[in-house]
Formats: C-alpha cells, sequence, structure tokens
C-alpha cells in the first residue's frame, strides 16, 4: 500500500447556511438549512473534501465512520459501503414509511441513509486521490465526455421574507404566473438557463397548471418541468398531464409510489414523460419501477445513490433499459455542485439539464463560487474537485451551527410554516 495515501484523519463540520423562503407541499424552507462538510487528510498531505445532509440522522454514523476510517487507504472505495454496514447503528433511522422532509425524495431509512454518508466520505476520497496524483476527478472516473455541464434553472413559489426573522432578498415573492415568470427571466438573464423547473404541489393544480402555461408564452420552446412532489392523486396527474400535453419537457414525480406512478404513465400513454428522484433512489427499486414502466427518466443524486460510481453505475442500467438520465438537486454548497459536475461530464447519455439550487444559496464554503455560463457549467481540469475550502466561512458557518438552540439542526420546512400559520400539518398526500 502507498502510505502516502492512507487516511491519517476525517473531520466532520457540521453547518447552517441561510435558505430562502421557497415554498413545497410540505410547508417552507427555514432560515437555515443544515449540511455536513467531510474532509479526509492523508498521510501525503493530502486533503480532499466532500459534502452531504447534515440532520441528526446523518451526523451521528457518519462519525462512526470517520472513528473507523483512518488507516485504510483511499483508493479503498468499494470498502467504504462494507465498512458502513458494519460500524454505522440504524438506530438513528426513521421509520421507513416517513417522507424525508431534507430533500422531498421519498421514504427514508438506515440504508438510504448510510449511503448518504457514504457518499461524502467517497468525494472526499476521490478528491484527496485526484490531489495526490494530480488528477480531476473526472479522470478517475473514466474521463469527461463533455467540457461542460448543462443546468436548469430551479424555479419556486416563494415569499418575500421568512416569517420569523423578516430576513429578505432582493427576489421579492412569486406567488402567480406573472411572479414565477418574473423569476425566471432574471434566471435566464443573469446566469443563461435555457430550460425551467418549477416545484409544485404548493397551490391547486390549477394554478400551477397557469404558471406553466405562462412560462411557455414568455419561453416558446424551452423546456419545462413540473415537480409537485408526490402531492397529486392519479387522477389529478392524468388531467395536469393532459392539460400540459406537448408543453412539458417531463412530469417529475406528480403522485407518490411506484404503483400510481405506473397507473398514470399507462393511462398517459407516455404523452408526458415522467421522471423520479423519490419512487427510484437506490438499485433495489430499479426492477420494479422499469418493469412496470413506471419512470421514463431517473433524476439520479449521488448524495443518495451512494457517490459518483453508484452514480455512473445507475447510468449504465438506465442505457441498459432506454430510460432517460438527469440529476436532482438539493441544497447544496459548491463541493456537492463540483461532484455533481464532475460526475456529469463522464456520463454518456445526460440527455437533460440537471437541477441545481445553487443560485438561491448565497453562503458557501469554497473560495470561489460557481459561475453559470449559458446556464452550463465548465468541467474542471484541476486535481481532485477544483474546489478550495475557505475555512473562515466554514468556522462561522459551524459557529451558527455551535448556538443555533437545535430549532434549525434538523431540516423540517412543516415547522417552519407553522410560524407563519400555527395550525398547519404536513399535509397527507394526495393533497388534490
Amino acid at each position: 500500500m502507498n502510505t502516502a495515501l492512507v487516511i491519517e484523519d476525517v473531520r466532520l463540520t457540521p453547518i447552517l447556511v441561510s435558505d430562502p423562503p421557497l415554498l413545497n407541499t410540505q410547508g417552507v424552507h427555514q432560515p437555515y438549512t443544515p449540511r455536513l462538510i467531510v474532509e479526509v487528510v492523508t498521510r501525503g498531505g493530502a486533503t480532499g473534501v466532500g459534502e452531504t445532509y447534515g440532520d441528526g440522522a446523518y451526523l451521528e454514523p457518519a462519525r462512526s465512520l470517520a472513528e473507523a476510517l483512518p488507516g485504510r487507504a483511499v483508493t479503498d472505495l468499494n470498502g467504504l459501503f462494507a465498512l458502513a454496514d458494519e460500524v454505522c447503528d440504524g438506530s438513528h433511522a426513521t421509520a421507513d414509511d416517513r417522507v424525508d422532509a431534507g430533500g422531498l425524495r421519498g421514504v427514508r431509512n438506515a440504508g438510504k441513509i448510510r449511503l448518504s454518508v457514504v457518499s461524502a466520505f467517497e468525494v472526499a476520497c476521490l478528491d484527496a486521490l485526484g490531489r495526490a496524483q494530480g488528477l480531476p476527478v473526472h479522470a478517475l472516473l473514466g474521463g469527461k465526455v463533455r467540457d461542460s455541464v448543462e443546468y436548469s434553472a430551479y424555479l419556486f413559489y416563494r415569499w418575500a421574507a421568512h416569517p420569523a426573522s423578516g430576513e429578505r432578498d432582493d427576489w421579492g415573492a412569486a406567488l402567480d404566473p406573472a411572479g414565477v415568470v418574473a423569476q425566471a427571466r432574471r434566471f435566464a438573464d443573469t446566469y443563461g438557463f435555457g430550460s425551467f423547473k418549477l416545484k409544485g404541489g404548493v397551490f391547486e393544480p390549477d394554478r400551477e397548471i397557469a404558471a406553466v402555461r405562462a412560462l411557455a408564452e414568455a419561453f416558446p420552446g424551452r423546456p419545462l418541468r413540473l415537480d409537485p412532489n408526490g402531492a397529486w392523486s392519479v387522477p389529478t396527474s392524468l388531467y395536469v398531464a393532459e392539460q400540459l400535453k406537448g408543453v412539458l419537457e417531463y412530469l417529475e414525480d406528480p403522485t407518490s409510489g411506484t404503483d400510481n406512478m405506473a397507473a398514470v404513465a399507462v393511462a398517459a400513454a407516455t404523452d408526458v414523460p415522467l421522471a423520479t428522484n423519490m419512487c427510484v433512489t437506490t438499485l433495489a427499486e430499479i426492477p420494479e419501477a422499469f418493469a412496470r414502466d413506471a419512470v421514463r427518466i431517473v433524476l439520479s443524486d449521488h448524495h443518495y445513490w451512494g457517490g459518483l460510481h453508484r452514480t455512473r453505475e445507475l447510468a449504465g442500467i438506465c442505457r441498459t433499459f432506454g430510460v432517460g438520465l438527469s440529476m436532482h438537486s438539493n441544497t447544496h454548497l459548491g463541493i456537492s455542485l463540483a461532484a455533481m459536475t464532475h460526475v456529469a461530464a463522464t456520463v454518456p447519455d445526460l440527455a437533460y439539464a440537471c437541477d441545481s439550487h445553487y443560485p438561491w444559496q448565497t453562503e458557501d464554503v469554497i473560495t470561489e463560487r460557481h459561475t453559470f455560463t449559458g446556464g452550463r457549467l465548465t468541467v474542471s481540469d484541476a486535481p481532485g474537485l477544483g474546489v478550495e475550502l475557505d475555512r473562515d466561512r466554514l468556522a462561522a458557518l459551524h459557529r451558527r451551527w455551535l448556538e443555533d438552540d437545535g430549532t434549525h439542526r434538523e431540516r423540517d420546512d412543516a415547522a417552519a410554516m407553522r410560524v407563519a400559520d400555527p395550525d398547519w400539518t404536513t399535509p397527507a398526500v394526495p393533497r388534490w
């Protein structure tokens, strides 16, 4: 074993980053959201970084894995999964039937939590290995097939300010079609985005249909997507699909579960392709969904698939079955966006622009923010991920986490909504 590539130390830094009042079917984003930064340090002096969810359910297994990792090689990426299975206790997991408010990505269980934790360690190991060998991460994944990756504008219904703090930015409210179109214009003018995704499930379907039609009128011929996070029944999903036939590039998770998605796909006769980041989130969920033709596009996310190599495995499976592939986004910072861009650069059949919350995030832990040009990010050829930690900023965001009374250490959109509406409860699905 090359002792220079042996892991000497692992550092975990939970942080809270500011988040705007973006609405979804469960509620509204809190003023701050938790993230976890992972640093892997080798005996040769290379330091790699990774990022994942920062809720308590992820922190406990991350600590267990961090304690077990020193002495192992950064090249032993396959061993990460076995090690996580061995050392991570499942007692922190939520019930299997709970919806994960942190990503609105379907059920959450101990296995899925471990994959999300492992993803950050795998990225950190790849970053450290790339730095040690002078290679970009995409080279460690087999080499890039494109020099830039296309991203889509992520549109949200939103308030002008958080109800508790009154904190506001310069975006203002977007609660009707005009507000959504204005938001899209700013994204297009500022970042050059050429496709648009609206987070739905907030208002009754006809209001959201009107917003998508307004986008189609304002941006003729541009790809449009709508994602209500499983808020609709099968009949409502079919109604929306019929109303927006020929308008949507795809309809994302209109209803909950493989059974319902399959019913919609068959009845809609695939005129509006269905995409998912909720009913296909692990390899074990693929056979049923693909056999039943429940989805035509899988939105991968390296955080919950278990890292960049697992994302490439997913891409190969999708290619085999003729299923499209794109990438889902969560409230990520620059480390995760860099990792996402590297793996996206290596996937041949990435036929759809990737999602990204990144333009909504005004805080980061890297020294230079990523810059979208023409709706695309250039793939870095620098060693590793090509990003550097801003340690002062990391310390400040960690200090915010330390000083928090616990209100924001767990992502809870329903709790944030109750500040404005004390009677709010997480809506049962389907809502409509």
